[in-house]
């Protein structure tokens, strides 16, 4: 008796991570990727009106597994319309995306602490994930106008829950030395299957902490883990970038990489999406397979300029490098794992930001993972 007593503890959790691991899709034991597979694209011209707004700037998406839809976040920063997010209905129950099977259903306004639709530049929402019954969001904020980032909480109808707090040495100061760079802060979120712990990254490195990315070296980014259970940060990693792709052709354009999402698979797993783009390059999109197991709390480091090379940072192995695809890519900077497909392999879904540009266009890619459990 009292040997099964001691036993209950460990068995109760044990089924109770079963039980998460098959809602969510996900093998409860250790698993290895074996493949990505594409399955299919959808995508929707820019100017596209939807439920009185125009359809676009589609920066980060998520799956409720409950209603079987999933939600997607405009980073438009309430200029357009209203910052909102859709809801979509996605068909993969052929075991392919075809442009018919994505429909657009719904479209939430967020509301702010006072109940009224967020202000024209007041945030700039670019992640999103579920949650139980609700949505995490975060914001970049505007660094150069002193506005900044913010994790926020909302019902599944935009109503405000709560704010996570942010630590000190990712907000911008007044001398322009400390914190998140601008439109590279925080652009992605990611809750556990055990829903106790969100991610979030910045999408470079915080100002003290390194430099942006060049042809040659990557960018130390900081990937943050929150504890759900008190809404607290309790861990940071660092995560380094791939270098540039091309080079500053002709000198003065635009060349950036980033990461710009995350899916959590488990506490210390996730998938990573790095979106690099130049003028002589295009755009380079690539996944890869990130393990925390080996990598350095650096909590408690303020600044990384002296340190790097003294921290653990993730390991990253990729999965899966766009460009052989052959397709027109474009600014993909979401992703998220959906259903199960026919054959058992984990369905994966791609959204991209078209900048309310007419010479883009919004895309949605999916792709079958084959989940092994390793022995």
């Amino acid at each position: 008796m009292i040997k099964t007593i001691k036993f209950l503890p460990w068995l109760y959790c044990l089924l109770i991570g079963l039980s998460l691991a098959i809602v969510m899709g996900l093998p409860a034991l250790p698993l290895t990727i074996a493949r990505v597979d594409s399955i299919g694209e959808a995508t929707f011209s820019t100017g596209l009106e939807f439920q009185e707004t125009q359809l676009g700037g589609l920066s980060g998406i998520t799956y409720d597994a409950s209603k079987q839809v999933y939600y997607a976040i405009s980073d438009d920063r309430s200029q357009k319309a209203a910052a909102r997010f859709y809801t979509l209905k996605v068909d993969l129950s052929s075991g392919k995306l075809k442009p018919e099977g994505v429909q657009f259903v719904g479209v939430t306004t967020l509301l702010d602490e006072n109940g009224k639709p967020f202000a024209p530049l007041s945030l700039d929402s670019e992640g999103i994930a579920f949650s139980r019954d609700s949505v995490f969001v975060s914001s970049e904020g505007d660094a150069e106008r002193k506005i900044p980032p913010f994790i926020k909480a909302f019902s599944l109808t935009g109503k405000l829950l709560k704010t996570l707090p942010i630590p000190d040495k990712f907000l911008p100061n007044a001398k322009g030395d400390v914190g998140v760079r601008n439109n590279l802060a925080l652009e992605s979120l990611a809750v556990t299957p055990d829903r106790k712990y969100l991610f979030t990254a910045t999408e470079n490195a915080l100002v003290q902490d390194g430099d942006v990315p060049t042809s040659q070296t990557g960018t130390p980014c900081r990937i943050l883990r929150y504890n759900l259970v008190n809404n607290q940060p309790e861990k940071e990693f660092v995560y380094i970038t791939e270098p540039l792709v091309g080079e500053y052709n002709p000198p003065g354009s635009f060349i950036t990489n980033g990461l710009v999402d995350l899916v959590a698979i488990a506490d210390d797993r996730l998938l990573s999406l790095e979106r690099a783009f130049s003028q002589a390059n295009g755009v380079t999109i690539r996944i890869f397979d990130v393990s925390l197991e080996k990598a350095d709390n650096i909590q408690a480091i303020d600044s990384l300029k002296d340190r790097l090379s003294q921290v653990s940072p993730a390991q990253k192995r990729l999965l899966l490098d766009l460009k052989e695809l052959n397709l027109r890519l474009d600014n993909l900077e979401g992703l998220t794992l959906g259903p199960l497909l026919a054959d058992g392999r984990r369905s994966l879904l791609l959204v991209s930001d078209n900048n309310f540009n007419p010479l883009q266009f919004t895309q949605i890619l999916g792709f079958g993972i084959n989940f092994q459990q390793t022995p």
